[in-house]
């Protein structure tokens, strides 16, 4: 008799091999995954594919959320991506993610390369020039007013979290100060809006044969500042990166203060996500921002 995991896995197999149409589903031994979802490859009769699955009732969104990111970076041509495949619901309710395999290494030789890339994929809707001239009655409305946006809608709902979970006046008191004071960390800065990987941490990178690869992305249109927050929190780019990045964007005046304001982002939700192991820094960025 066979025990529910494996007709749940061989219900994924079935499952995999109708969707692809492919009689060859043989795993490769290679495993992967992260915080949220379990993945490993496949070879098929069309080639090596890697699969995620998650059991989560909101994994369908999210794996949407990630192939049309995948799919969006893909467009702009300047920065390698596993080519997103299929978004698969199984009968059990668990939801898998098929992309591209990529025989990927760390980071190492093309740190640099990387930098350069990640630019390019930041200046690409500013070098769209006539299309987003067209586009501009969209753009532009959102564009001005990224600043609420970001104080709004990315560390507010953190913020009310925090409240909600330890109601922690210290936390609460701060933020009502700093919210007064973030405008100004943006005096004469212009912000196009740029089309962002959104998670890019040094988990999040690697290489292959052919250069840089960015993988896990959680794309939305913002400040490219924004994107050199998380990669500066937890290590993993060289000096190397960081110089070929900023010779293609410089760093505007102002900048060291406004990567602090985006690393509270994610300092906040890793407090919401992983304890109070991360309270201390979030309260110590907010109190030298509103010095």
């Amino acid at each position: 008799m066979r025990g529910p995991a494996r007709c749940a896995a061989g219900g994924m197999e079935a499952a995999l091999r109708r969707e692809l149409g492919t009689e060859l589903l043989r795993p490769t031994g290679h495993l992967g995954g992260g915080c949220i979802s379990q993945g490993q490859s496949y070879d098929t009769d069309h080639g090596r594919v890697f699969v995620k699955s998650n059991a989560k009732a909101e994994a369908r969104r999210m794996f949407e959320g990630e192939m049309a990111s995948l799919e969006a970076i893909l467009k702009t041509q300047t920065i390698k991506v596993p080519k997103p495949i299929k978004v698969i619901d199984l009968s059990g309710g668990s939801t898998l993610f098929v992309m591209e395999h990529l025989e990927m290494r760390g980071l190492n030789r093309h740190s640099a390369k990387l930098g350069t890339q990640l630019a390019d994929l930041h200046l690409h809707n500013q070098q769209l020039g006539e299309k987003l001239k067209k586009e501009e009655s969209t753009v532009n409305e959102w564009q001005n007013d990224w600043v609420t946006f970001f104080a709004k809608q990315r560390i507010q709902p953190q913020m009310d979290m925090i409240e909600k979970n330890s109601g922690d006046r210290e936390a609460r008191e701060l933020w009502a100060q700093l919210q007064l004071k973030i405008p100004s960390l943006f005096c004469g800065v212009e912000i196009v809006p740029a089309l962002l990987h959104g998670d890019l941490w040094g988990g999040n990178v690697a290489e292959d044969d052919s250069g840089p690869v960015i993988f896990d992305p959680a794309s939305f249109y913002g400040h490219s500042e924004y994107e050199l927050a998380i990669a500066g929190m937890f290590g993993g780019f060289s000096s190397s990166f960081y110089s070929a990045y900023h010779s293609k964007i410089p760093k505007a005046a102002g900048f060291e203060k406004r990567l602090k304001l985006y690393q509270l982002f994610h300092y906040m939700n890793h407090w919401n996500h992983f304890g109070t192991g991360y309270r201390g820094s979030s309260l110590n960025i907010m109190r030298n921002l509103i010095k």
